[in-house]
Parts: C-alpha cells; structure tokens; sequence
C-alpha cells in the first residue's frame, strides 16, 4: 500500500479540507497517508476520524511555510516546517510520495535541495494535465518553475512530458510540440527556434510548433514551453473558463424560463465544467525531480486533495520514480507508527 505524505497546512482551505480529503482518499484509492503538521493540529484532527486512524499516521513538523514567503528565504530558515518534513519523508524512504497545496516555490526549492533531479535532467518543471475537445487528456510543461529557460532545458521538458504520459497515462509515442506564435518552424522567440532544432533531432515524436488555440484540440499530447510563458497561459485560460461558466449561469439564472428548466439544463452544463477540470487529478506533478511530487492548488478543496491523492498513488503504483536499489529505508509503517506515539 503505497504511503502518500500530505502537507495537512498548505492552502487556503488548510487544515480542515486538506484533511478531510485525505480521509476520503485514503479509502477510495486504498493508500496510507502521513499527516504533516504541527503536533496540536494533528492532535484535533485525528480525533475527528478515529475509525480511519490505521491508514492516517500523523508526523509532526512545528514550523509552516506563508504562501507569500520568499522560497529560499523559507527553506533556509524552516527546517521544520511542513512542506521539509513531508519531502524528507521521500528522501529518508518513509513515502512514496508528497502531496502539498502550499507555497509552490518553497515545494520546488525544497525538492529540489532534498531530493535533486533525476539524471540528465537540469531543472524540475511543473505540468498541468487538463483534458481537450478531442477527450482525452495532455500535458503543458513548464507552467511556473522555470521564467527564464535555455534550449536544453525545453528539450528535457519535452522528455519529461512524453516519458510521464507513456509510463503513468499508457499514451504510446506521445506527440511533442512546442508552444509558439506560429506552426511554421521559423516562428517563435530565439528560444522557441533553438529548443525547435533541438526536438527535431530528438528521438521524441515532436511534431512541431503549435499556437495557443491549438492548446485544448487535442492535436497533441505534450505541449512544451518556458515557465513564465506557460504560467500566463495557464492562468488565462482558467480565468477566461471560469468567467465564461459565471456569464452562462448568470444568464441562464436571470431567465425565468430557463431557471424553470435547471433540471433540463444543468447536468449538461455541470458535465462540461468537470470534462474541463483539469483532468480532474487535482494537481501538477512536479517533473524531474528524484520523488513523485505533486502541487494541488491553492484554492484546492477536499475533492481536490482527494485527486490528487489519487494522482500521486497511480504515479507510484505506474513507478514514475522508484528510489535507487542501494537505497536503505529508515522507517516502514511500524517506524511512521512511533510518530504517532510522540504526538499524543
């Protein structure tokens, strides 16, 4: 049973939905979850769920990371806060996994000190995995670790993304393209061109370049680009999906006839929203780095904590990273169990 360690602090919603999704995770993905948080949240919430308490295994961490806190100036000056301790679950051979809603630079600085990066690869990238109109999934990488990239590091991401959707989502010769402002190959930034001839010598099903309406079609399965450019794009497109659904309810709730109609109207209205939520894994996988990392968002509830969860369990149980043979665990279940003891 794979062990999944959940920064029970991150997040707007923290503790109380963090927790209450790993709750419902761990009997529906059939998964042990560490809950890392200071002693006395621990103390509270495990009292709530006695029943569930043999796959809930609380780990103390007395410091927390502030979603506005400098990443470098939080990893050097807290330890001990939640987001350390969970990643050193992974590297100590405790889980299997980390799962946090928290700051998204101190989750990638810490991985990266911790845990490093996976061989030939120079910088983690962040990936979104969201569905298309062709209905089925893809993946955009970099979406906000990296704002100034070279070539390189493009082409690994590339590698990252295509390697991700084969082993974890069975996807065979993913299809690569990088983002630009054309399809032609002379399109693009000096960055966009140099990582295009890259690709292009690459062993990748790299198809080329696309634009962003290209994105959610469908006509590829790994979309590559830099962090800043993929983080606007992200952001935009969740803005402008959410602002379109609030227009459509608007109007749709201000007619009296179509408000008679709800029933008529609003599982359809309510499948296209979850069609397009993300995939539903609830969560960017962190790529690159030597653990199964996953970032929920900020504003994740306790369905989304529960996919995600879910997204890191399949990642393990697929072997998107498995540590090095030589490596020698300090702690299984029973070790996780005397943490328990030290809490109450």
């Amino acid at each position: 049973m794979p062990t999944i360690a959940l920064d029970v602090m991150g997040g707007d919603q923290a503790p109380d939905e963090i927790v209450k999704g790993a709750f419902e995770a761990a009997v529906e993905h059939q998964v042990r979850i560490a809950l890392v948080a200071p002693p006395e949240v621990l103390r509270f919430q495990m009292a709530r769920e006695e029943n569930l308490g043999a796959r809930m295994v609380p780990v103390p961490a007395t410091q927390v990371v502030g979603m506005s806190e400098p990443p470098t100036e939080a990893w050097r000056a807290k330890k001990d806060s939640s987001i350390v301790v969970g990643i050193r679950l992974i590297e100590n051979g405790q889980a299997d996994a980390f799962i946090s809603a928290g700051n998204t630079g101190a989750i990638v600085t810490a991985s990266h000190f911790i845990l490093g990066t996976m061989e030939g690869i120079d910088r983690p990238a962040i990936a979104t995995l969201y569905n298309t109109t062709a209905n089925r999934g893809a993946m955009a990488l970099d979406i906000g670790a990296n704002a100034d990239c070279r070539p390189p590091f493009l082409a690994q991401f590339a590698r990252l993304g295509s390697d991700f959707m084969t082993k974890v989502f069975k996807v065979e010769r993913p299809r690569v393209a990088l983002l630009s402002n054309g399809s032609e190959e002379s399109k693009g930034s000096k960055l966009i061109r140099e990582a295009h001839k890259l690709l292009k010598e690459s062993d990748l099903n790299f198809v080329g370049n696309i634009e962003g309406f290209d994105i959610h079609r469908g006509v590829v399965d790994v979309v590559v680009t830099d962090g800043f450019t993929g983080n606007v794009a992200l952001k935009l497109a969740e803005g402008l999906t959410e602002a379109i659904f609030l227009a459509l309810k608007d109007a749709l709730s201000s007619n009296g006839p179509a408000r008679a109609s709800k029933f008529l109207w609003g599982p359809s209205i309510m499948s296209v929203a979850k069609q397009w939520g993300n995939f539903n894994v609830g969560g960017a996988p962190l790529l690159g780095i030597n653990g199964n990392i996953v970032m929920a968002h900020g504003r994740s509830d306790a369905t989304d904590i529960k996919n995600a969860i879910g997204l890191a369990a399949r990642m393990v149980r697929e072997g998107w990273w498995q540590p090095p043979k030589t490596r020698n665990p300090k702690a299984d279940a029973a070790h996780l169990n005397m943490q328990e003891t030290e809490i109450r």
